[in-house]
């Protein structure tokens, strides 16, 4: 299908495309690598009447050694990602998550920040920043602000960022546990995940089972309490609101999260 009419602005610089966003409010989208935006369009679900095209912004594409940190500039392709040998040393679960992303032309033009912007819950990176605590940076007409990735997603391609602000870095921690794992179930390799697990230490998150990313609070709880891999994943279902469609019923997606979880667990234990 042919997406509706639109205007079509290209920013040169970061504050540009905030003040055209600050311009035309909410009837403008962002266009960073298009895979998420562009589909939509077509289908007539999203009919943005302005077009912001972040694609010149090359100053936010780059992965740094910050301490604490590393820090990945919003408009870093997922190859980029995937192939870092900063995020392969520090924080492998990103770096292999993002290998996991569609496929390789996705990969060279999907960005991390457009992934974690749409806010779909079925994408794999979202749920991989909240198991690794990251933080995300927002800059609007009035500055930048900091925002933890647990407050970012509000509902179903929802979050917290103003019309005008723009993410322009995600800052990841270097995790202080070693251990990792990343397992998702796909109907082929190139599709969204129908559900997806990403362990880092103790921390655990889902894919695809709700309208936001979640964290698997109770599966938490119970390695805390010092429960063994299987018995914490029985309960990688609590608190999820999985759809039902059809490529999976709810009961279907429960399932496999538990079954996910627990072989993540695993896995991660063995890297520790």
């Amino acid at each position: 299908m042919i997406p509706s009419s639109f205007t079509y602005k290209r920013a040169g610089s970061a504050e540009e495309a905030c003040d055209l966003a600050a311009e035309y409010g909410e009837d403008a989208k962002y266009l960073a690598g298009g895979h998420s935006l562009l589909p939509l369009m077509k289908l007539r679900l999203a009919a943005p009447e302005v077009i912001i095209d972040l694609g010149g912004l090359r100053d936010l594409s780059y992965i740094t050694d910050q301490g604490s940190h590393v820090a990945i500039g919003a408009l870093t392709r997922h190859h980029d990602v995937e192939h870092s040998g900063l995020l392969a040393r520090e924080v492998p679960l990103l770096a292999h998550a993002a290998g996991q992303v569609g496929d390789p032309q996705i990969r060279h033009r999907g960005t991390i920040g457009g992934s974690v912007a749409h806010a779909d819950p079925a994408s794999d990176l979202p749920a991989v920043l909240l198991a690794l605590d990251a933080t995300l940076v927002a800059r609007g007409t009035d500055g930048s602000r900091e925002i933890p990735i647990g407050e970012f997603f509000q509902g179903l391609f929802e979050t917290v960022l103003e019309p005008e602000e723009l993410l322009t870095e995600i800052r990841v921690p270097k995790p202080a546990v070693a251990g990792w794992s990343f397992q998702k179930f796909t109907q082929r390799a190139i599709d969204w995940a129908i559900v997806g697990v990403a362990v880092q230490g103790n921390q655990v998150a889902l894919v695809n089972m709700g309208a936001t990313p979640l964290r698997a609070a109770t599966v938490e709880a119970a390695l805390a309490d010092g429960a063994a891999p299987a018995d914490a994943a029985a309960h990688a279902a609590d608190g999820t609101s999985a759809a039902s469609d059809i490529r999976a019923s709810r009961e279907y997606r429960e399932h496999l999260a538990r079954v996910l979880v627990s072989r993540a667990l695993t896995e991660a234990a063995s890297r520790a």
